[in-house]
């Protein structure tokens, strides 16, 4: 009488909703995977929250070749560009992933259980790997730490954004947290903000800043390469965070590698090699409960002032109308 341990697995199912559903086992899945041989990534940039690494130890561990498609693309253009380029896989805003789930083919990790509800789709289509909080950096041979947004106001600071605002994510979000009160964002005092430092000459490029309000794994990166030129903090009024969520492609050319893939990230191994990247890992709580949280490198993260706010898709939209409406004419 065969029991469960000795049943012969069933036939593999590529494109199934789980690991078990699928295939029954990692190495099932793994073997499976490296008969595709390949995996398409996009808009990963190999210094973007450790990724190079993380895209090396799975191509390694697995004998996978990774094709690294457009590494800068936004997330709006991964999508745009889907049809095209046909990656298996994507890393995107919340807010692209939740309009675009009908791209996705549902798959739940293993560690499913260990992703907060509100960072995860309930059908599987997406679900949040890392996040990180809007920080300040700054140079603190030249300015003092500011405690607040509105401190970048006084005259000794020279600030820049992570880009353009009606383009870039970083520095919409970077409005947004300029912008809170009382733990409440708004689009209008975000903009006033810096048309003040615009008005005054101290909004400026990255290059003549000696701050730049950015992601703190960015800030982070950064502080730890500089030695004491640069240090990062986050305003204890403005915990303003995000997160990246994954998703597979329904269209995925190679579905195996795509499931190994993520099974890979939200993996204890994946997971740290992300935070090691100065990124908050999504599982990073139920880690620390069962001890396999990297811990020194946790203690080296910026300390956050508490639980992230992360804004509505309702506020985010009605932000980015705001800010489209009222960003050229007030700062220009």
């Amino acid at each position: 009488m065969s029991t469960d341990a000795t049943k012969p697995l069933g036939p593999v199912n590529a494109k199934a909703a789980s690991l078990k559903e699928g295939f029954g086992s990692l190495d099932r899945l793994a073997e499976t995977a490296k008969q595709e041989g390949t995996l398409n990534v996009i808009a990963l940039p190999r210094d973007w929250v450790n990724f190079g690494e993380v895209i090396d130890t799975f191509a390694d561990k697995y004998g996978i070749k990774v094709n690294e498609l457009e590494p800068t693309a936004s997330s709006k253009r991964e999508i745009d560009a889907a049809a095209q380029l046909k990656p298996d896989v994507f890393d995107l805003t919340l807010d692209v992933a939740v309009a675009s789930a009908d791209k996705f083919a549902p798959y739940r990790v293993t560690g499913w259980q260990d992703l907060p509800d509100h960072i995860k789709d309930s059908s599987g289509a997406w679900y949040g790997a890392y996040g990180g909080y809007m920080s300040i950096g700054y140079d603190p041979r030249a300015v003092k730490p500011p405690a607040t947004f509105n401190d970048l106001l006084k005259p000794e600071y020279r600030v820049a954004l992570n880009g353009d605002p009606l383009r870039s994510a970083a520095a919409f979000q970077g409005v947004m947290a300029a912008s809170m009160q009382g733990g409440v964002p708004s689009a209008a005092r975000g903009v006033e903000l810096f048309a003040k430092l615009k008005q005054s000459g101290r909004l400026t490029e990255p290059a003549k800043a000696n701050v730049i309000v950015n992601w703190d794994h960015l800030n982070a990166g950064r502080s730890a390469g500089a030695g004491d030129s640069w240090a990062v903090t986050i305003p204890r009024d403005a915990p303003l965070g995000a997160y990246h969520v994954q998703a597979i492609s329904k269209t995925a050319p190679h579905p195996a590698a795509a499931r190994l893939w993520q099974e890979f990230l939200f993996s204890d191994e994946g997971q740290n090699l992300l935070q090691k990247g100065y990124a908050r890992p999504a599982r990073g709580e139920a880690m620390l409960m069962k001890g396999t949280l990297d811990t020194e490198q946790a203690a080296k993260l910026p300390k956050a002032p508490g639980p992230p706010v992360m804004l509505t898709i309702p506020q985010a939209d009605a932000a980015k109308a705001y800010l489209k409406k009222e960003w050229a004419k007030s700062v220009g």
